[in-house]
């Protein structure tokens, strides 16, 4: 038979004395919401395998594309990555990540990381998650692991089905550069892994503006929506030159830094760039996210 014993309260922000509180023995605020548990929540929603499906639905749509429409156009005789997309099953996976960049792959990442408090809310469940007593820390961070972990295993899955689906259509064979040169199936397969990597890395801003939305609101919608719409302005920030070099501090301005990946010999400097403007955009908004969440009234 369990029995209650006393812990301080923490003090509000207002300064105010803790108090007591009792708990039952063997409660352990640690085990709450155990990482399985919320990973198990999440998977079982419909919008998990609605965008599961569409990412893996793309690699079929441009098979079908490039089908349909043959060899593109060269003017002045220049070739780009789209141009390569059918010399091999890697080029084809290069391609998809290059069309999804800029746009298809911040879908998941708002979805993943901007819903997952906000609906809580939306549910009037977040509540009751409190009191469970599951404490505020301890919940964002099951939440944050588990929503960073579905995006990335998003990026990881539209390489992976369009790399089956290019090589099933245009065969197993080296990745051809643009540029002139090709990597080896081998490297070219750890370069695609460099690339993943940085492409999860760059979308940690996207990320953590959804993540800290999601703690300001009870409307996943908006969260979501707020994350990409936000980037989307970036992206047309980026666009407009006359800013100069103020445009190198926009997360946007180095999306695409990854094509450095794979070429014969791989530059760095624009990927570490990028990395370490995402990083700190990331860091600043998820601490926003906890100090705000921990403030926060949600019985009202």
């Amino acid at each position: 038979m369990s029995t209650l014993t006393e812990r301080d309260e923490p003090a509000g922000p207002d300064g105010t004395t803790a108090r007591p509180v009792e708990v039952a023995d063997g409660y352990r605020a640690g085990r709450t919401l155990p990482l399985r548990v919320e990973l198990v929540r999440q998977l079982k929603r419909r919008r998990t395998y609605v965008m599961g499906a569409v990412l893996a639905l793309l690699p079929f749509v441009l098979v079908v594309a490039f089908a349909i429409g043959g060899e593109p156009d060269r003017p002045g005789g220049r070739v780009n990555l789209m141009d390569t997309a059918t010399a091999s099953g890697a080029n084809f996976a290069a391609v998809n990540l290059f069309v999804s960049a800029g746009f298809l792959l911040v879908i998941p990442v708002a979805l993943f990381c901007g819903d997952t408090v906000a609906s809580e809310a939306g549910w009037s469940s977040l509540r009751y998650l409190l009191a469970a007593p599951v404490p505020r820390m301890r919940l964002l961070w099951s939440k944050l692991i588990v929503g960073l972990g579905l995006s990335l295993a998003a990026m990881v899955l539209l390489p992976v089905v369009a790399l089956a689906v290019g090589t099933v259509a245009y065969g197993w064979g080296p990745l051809k550069i643009p540029t002139g040169g090709a990597l080896d199936p081998g490297t070219a397969a750890q370069r695609l892994v460099i690339v993943v990597a940085y492409l999860f890395v760059s979308q940690l801003v996207t990320a953590a503006l959804a993540f800290w939305l999601s703690t300001r609101t009870d409307a996943p919608l908006g969260a979501v929506g707020g994350a990409v719409g936000l980037t989307i302005v970036g992206n047309v920030l980026d666009a407009v030159t006359a800013l100069g070099d103020w445009r190198h501090f926009l997360p946007a301005h180095w999306q695409f830094a990854w094509a450095d990946a794979v070429q014969p010999s791989p530059e760095w400097s624009g990927m570490i760039q990028g990395a370490a403007v995402s990083v700190t955009y990331a860091l600043v908004l998820f601490a926003l996210a906890f100090r705000g969440f921990v403030r926060k009234d949600v019985v009202s």
